[in-house]
């Protein structure tokens, strides 16, 4: 695995392995403490980000290494107008590992092109978030304890939602998998993504609804999203459909007793912060999980071993 691009970079194999480090170092945290000195993670968000950016560099630190990097554009030479591939290639000379957010799609696999360093696409654009399809594995196979025989409500923004494409990329790798997508008409799941990934696949089943409250009894996961407005061409559009769906007490009384709430974060109303002391509610979790599974990204990538 030279770089993480896409979560179809990693065979379910590889998943597999990874999850199984990650929950080693959950296990026994001490026995990681030192496997990365004298390594160097460089983090280049031009991008905002708290949970992501924070989770690669508190995992290069419990790992014993070191993290140099940027947290925007315009703390970067990009705001003088340097390229991506120049970027990259500057950065290399002081780094032994990539992690990089950019606002544009396809930025990671330019820079992987002209790096001979790992490359780790920590989010690009509307596209993909591998990293975040790994945190959301780790979370559902360790509360739920498989990754197969799954009925999976993605709620909220499914046309721009990054996390959204690459966590069913990654799930319709697995038997009987149920995808129920929710959604306002306007932010259904592109095309593109029904075309490659839902249609014509033995392993998964989907169906399409408006409203929340119609099937959220069926489901074992329920992956809520933001609208987001920076991916919006105009604020009209955006206030329309921003509260298209909130979570709340009401609706999970509907929900099984064993049903998990995931959520990328951030938020901002789609769930209700009463919703918070539900222990089916398991974003902060996520959260956590999310580091200790770059932490087994990161060695596997770097090759280093406890």
């Amino acid at each position: 695995m030279k770089h993480l691009l896409d979560p179809m970079d990693i065979s379910v194999e590889e998943i597999d392995e990874l999850l199984d480090l990650a929950g080693d170092i959950i296990k026994e945290p001490t026995k990681y403490q030192e496997v990365c000195r004298h390594k160097k993670l460089a983090t280049l968000f031009f991008e905002p980000s708290t949970r992501t950016r924070l989770s690669f560099e508190a995992a290069m630190h419990e790992l014993g290494g070191d993290v140099i990097g940027f947290a925007g554009a315009d703390n970067s030479s990009a705001s003088k107008g340097e390229s991506v591939a120049d970027t990259v290639r500057t950065v290399e000379c002081y780094a032994d590992i990539i992690a990089m957010r950019h606002p544009k799609e396809g930025a990671a696999m330019v820079a992987s092109q002209n790096v001979q360093i790992p490359i780790i696409n920590a989010g690009d654009g509307g596209h993909q978030h591998p990293t975040q399809t790994l945190t959301d594995l780790l979370t559902i196979r360790s509360l739920k304890g498989r990754l197969d025989n799954l009925t999976i409500g993605m709620c909220g923004d499914l046309k721009f939602g990054r996390t959204v494409h690459s966590l069913i990329r990654a799930l319709s790798r697995y038997e009987n998998i149920k995808f129920v997508l929710i959604s306002p008409k306007e932010l259904k799941v592109p095309r593109y993504v029904k075309e490659d990934v839902l249609k014509n696949n033995k392993n998964v089943t989907y169906v399409q609804y408006e409203r929340l409250e119609e099937i959220i009894s069926e489901l074992d996961i329920l992956y809520m999203t933001r609208v987001q407005r920076e991916r919006f061409f105009n604020e009209e559009d955006y206030v329309r459909l921003r509260d298209s769906y909130i979570l709340d007490t009401e609706k999970m009384k509907r929900a099984k007793e064993d049903m998990i709430v995931m959520h990328p974060l951030p938020r901002v109303n789609e769930i209700s912060v009463e919703v918070d002391k539900d222990p089916r509610a398991a974003y902060f979790r996520q959260a956590l999980f999310g580091k200790y599974v770059r932490m087994a990204l990161i060695m596997t990538m770097l090759e280093v071993n406890a």
